[in-house]
Formats: C-alpha cells, structure tokens, sequence
C-alpha cells in the first residue's frame, strides 16, 4: 500500500471521509433541517415500496401453490383414470378363452399406456 500524503485536511476519525468543514456549522440550521426532512420521506418511501413488493410475492407465492395443489390434484385424477382405462382395456383385449384378439395398434396403444404410466411414477413425489 502506498504511504498517504499527510496535509492539514486529515480526516481520521470522521468515519466518512468528510473534512471537517461540516462540523463547525451548527446541526440546527435550515439547510440541515431541510437534507433531514426530504431523508426521513426518502426513507419511508424506500420503506413502503419494500413492504408493497413482498406482499405482492406473498401473493404470487400463495397463488402459484394453490395452483400447484390442483394440478397435483388433477394429476391423481388423470393417473387413477389412465388405470380405469387401461384396465378396461385389458379386459376387452384379452377374452376368457386365453387367445388375445389385440391387433398391432391396440398393442401399440397398450404400450403407449405402459410407458405414460411409468413415467407418472417417477414423476409424481409421493
């Protein structure tokens, strides 16, 4: 580190690296009052703009987990359907005799339903 010059205007000690012209006017002028005044509605403006943005993200929270929630819900749904469905499939499918009557694209389908299925499950946390 370079050695500093050492003049008249040290300022150590003034925490903020004002000179020490500032300090000899007294706190209570109209200059001061003034800065004071417009810092005290700058801060309460910062203040409520701060409050007024995590409310808004409070709301956008609780509405994007309640659409989470119906969607999770209209997952189950669909899975439980997908199963009716596959269920009813095999059954029409597959007659009694043991001899399956399943064409290539009936197959195909079943398979699709497979593989949807499976994927669910890895999806879906539990």
């Amino acid at each position: 580190m370079a050695p500093r010059k050492m003049d008249g205007n040290d300022n150590q000690g003034s925490g903020r690296g004002h000179s020490k012209r500032g300090s000899a006017a007294p706190k209570e002028g109209e200059d001061y009052k003034k800065r004071r005044e417009r810092n005290n509605i700058a801060v309460r403006k910062s203040r409520q703009l701060s409050r007024q943005k995590a409310k808004v993200t409070e709301e956008k929270v609780s509405l994007l987990r309640s659409e989470n929630k119906n969607l999770e819900q209209k997952v189950k749904l669909l899975t439980k359907e997908l199963g009716v469905l596959k269920d009813l499939f095999l059954s029409t499918a597959a007659p009694a005799g043991g001899q399956s009557n399943v064409t290539e694209q009936e197959a195909d389908i079943l398979q699709e339903l497979q593989s949807v299925e499976a994927d669910h499950k890895y999806s879906m946390p539990e």
